[in-house]
């Protein structure tokens, strides 16, 4: 999505950090393939797969500043920053209007390595939620590895992945981390149901985010949504389904340990959230249709 002129990105929101030890692996298939282990297991692979496992990486000391509208649109960690800024404002409005108690997520920017509350991680582990942290980690080169699942980079692609980060937080501060069983797999283990839920919430955010109103400025963060830009997202949505990164690497698919659900049900669980745009239209874990 592309945000407007006289929205107001000021900064701050996003902490800086890692660029440590080499313990990313770059692209290709080694790359991937630590990717996926990671995303089954939770296991990172890293430091086997090509780089050696050194210093964690540096914490985070300084933020990403102010952004002008064009920066917010071009680059990557502007975007992330305010993408957050239009995520902020709606779910501070949303889950309050429901009931709940709301507090934004820290939001982290690394590159190549981080220490976390959840332990030492890495460029290769792709974008994730630390529970402990209440902190959203993402090193924006992973968007490069959405073309080798199939996908097509772009910038609802990108706040797809951040907002479905952002959903994970939601969970969090309304309990469903601690109530559902996430150490299961298969199609409709609790795990799946998770991150499916966190696809709803993005869906949410999406249909919503063009009325979005900045407070300080009056005026809505983003442009109504393209056609393209919904693809981009739905493609971003099928190629971190569960099935999808099988069949890359494996050749073959096994429902029995899907952690994330398969690329139809990510699919039509954001679109779920993006049509509807209700916190109960978006509970995996009212259905046995997954």
């Amino acid at each position: 999505m592309t945000f407007q002129e006289g929205g107001n990105f000021g900064g701050g929101r996003v902490r800086k950090g890692g660029g440590g030890g080499k313990v990313a692996v770059g692209g290709g298939a080694v790359g991937l393939l630590a990717l996926v282990i990671y995303m089954f297991t939770g296991v990172d692979l890293s430091g086997m797969t090509g780089g050696a496992a050194q210093d964690p990486g540096a914490q985070p000391s300084e933020t990403v500043g102010a952004c002008t509208v064009e920066q917010a649109n071009t680059d990557r960690e502007c975007r992330y920053s305010a993408t957050l800024d239009s995520l902020d404002t709606f779910w501070g409005a949303t889950i309050p209007a429901a009931g709940g108690q709301f507090s934004q997520p820290v939001a982290y920017s690394f590159t190549d390595a981080i220490s976390t509350g959840c332990g030492n991680a890495s460029s290769s582990t792709g974008p994730f939620y630390c529970p402990p942290d209440a902190a959203i980690y993402v090193d924006v080169s992973f968007f490069d590895q959405l073309e080798q699942l199939g996908a097509q980079d772009g910038p609802l692609a990108q706040q797809y992945v951040i907002a479905h980060e952002y959903g994970h937080h939601l969970q969090q501060i309304t309990g469903v981390m601690d109530s559902a069983d996430r150490q299961g797999s298969g199609a409709d283990s609790d795990s799946v149901r998770v991150e499916l839920q966190a696809d709803c919430y993005a869906g949410m955010w999406a249909g919503n985010a063009a009325t979005t109103v900045d407070p300080e400025t009056g005026v809505a963060y983003l442009e109504p949504i393209t056609q393209q830009q919904l693809q981009n997202a739905l493609g971003a949505a099928a190629a971190v389904g569960d099935d999808n990164i099988q069949e890359q690497s494996a050749g073959g698919v096994n429902p029995d340990s899907w952690t994330h659900g398969s690329s139809e049900q990510r699919q039509r669980w954001f679109t779920t959230g993006y049509e509807q745009g209700s916190l109960a239209a978006c509970d995996t874990f009212a259905t046995d249709q997954l």
